[in-house]
């Protein structure tokens, strides 16, 4: 039997015009979707790549901090062992000069003069004691002045103290600066 459409041609065909365009359309809001997550995926993981990375820095960062810190306090101990090194020479290099200047002042001693204190602060020396009279005081300046290891003797008080009738005692006090006589090579 002759089969006879009814319908028009041309509506059937935009009927299937439609349903094309709609499949067309879901796929392509399907792929569209897909390609959305695709991408908020990929952003995602690179995000917590970056973020990783981060922490990793922030971590080395922590770790250099502390080795800074050691370092420097290092260097003030070291600037400390520097400093307490050279302390020591200086006491070294000092031994045998502070056993000259006790010398000197043993043998710049007149008789009839005696010390009772004697303090020594840097190259200052203060010296405190009891005399026979004024002459030896005076001798005790010049022999003084005349030591290679000591100079400028200042005489700072002289006080006469009655020791009964027989002898009188003269207390004093004076100062006297360290010095080093020229070595032998210096005097050029």
């Amino acid at each position: 039997m002759a089969r006879i459409n009814l319908l028009p041609w041309r509506e059937q065909l935009r009927e299937e015009r439609k349903k094309r365009f709609l499949t067309a359309l879901a796929g392509v809001v399907v792929a569209g979707v897909g390609i959305i997550l695709l991408t908020d995926q990929y952003y995602d993981s690179q995000i917590d790549r970056q973020t990783a990375r981060n922490e990793f820095v922030q971590k080395e960062i922590t770790v250099l901090d502390g080795r800074i810190k050691q370092i420097s306090e290092l260097k003030v101990r070291r600037q400390q062992l520097l400093e307490r090194m050279k302390i020591i020479e200086d006491l070294q290099g000092n031994r045998p000069v502070i056993g000259r200047i006790f010398d000197q002042l043993a043998r710049t001693l007149p008789d009839g003069v005696y010390f009772s204190d004697v303090k020594m602060v840097d190259k200052n020396i203060a010296i405190a004691g009891t005399a026979e009279s004024n002459n030896r005081v005076s001798d005790l300046m010049r022999n003084l002045e005349a030591s290679p290891w000591l100079e400028a003797p200042t005489l700072a008080e002289v006080k006469a103290k009655p020791n009964g009738e027989v002898a009188q005692n003269n207390n004093f006090q004076l100062s006297v600066r360290q010095t080093r006589p020229p070595l032998e090579g210096d005097a050029k």
